[in-house]
């Protein structure tokens, strides 16, 4: 893996990068008609950002909803292993309703994104999957009413 501060992109890997974030299915072929290139030279250049972990992932968005994940919620915890340890986060991200770990500053260490079908299962998640991580100390749950905006796309500068 390349180090993060070795990372060099110019402008036809950002472009490449902007497409396949609006269509991560969009064809080489179509790639190349679009930038002007060989589809050869942007598989090369596709493999090249693989390898440097850029792109880190292909995966399709699935809508929870049809699924009856219906909840969502972040929870604020206080850990008494506190943010530089990974014991706490590692036994988090092993739950496979907690979407994202994250370590923050101020009064709590971790918050953590979680997806379940009611207020039921998300009790039912924190009274058997968190009191088994013994470094918690405490959790604040914020329950969302209404996402106006979700996503993971990133900002890919011009350039």
């Amino acid at each position: 893996m390349i180090n993060e501060t070795e990372i060099v992109l110019d402008k036809t890997d950002l472009h490449i990068l902007r497409l396949m974030q609006d269509n991560a299915r969009i064809s080489n072929a179509d790639m190349a008609r679009e930038l002007g290139m060989a589809p050869s030279g942007i598989l090369e250049r596709v493999k090249k950002l693989e390898q440097k972990n850029v792109i880190q992932q292909y995966n399709a968005r699935i809508n929870p909803v049809a699924l009856q994940q219906k909840m969502l919620a972040f929870i604020f915890m206080k850990a008494a292993d506190g943010p530089g340890s990974d014991e706490t986060t590692q036994k988090l991200a092993l739950i496979p309703e907690v979407q994202e770990v994250h370590h923050i500053a101020g009064d709590d260490c971790y918050l953590v994104k979680i997806r379940t079908y009611d207020s039921a299962s998300l009790m039912h998640l924190m009274r058997t999957h968190f009191t088994k991580i013994p470094h918690i100390l405490s959790t604040r749950t914020t329950i969302v009413l209404e996402t106006v905006k979700e996503q993971q796309q990133l900002v890919i500068p011009e350039k």
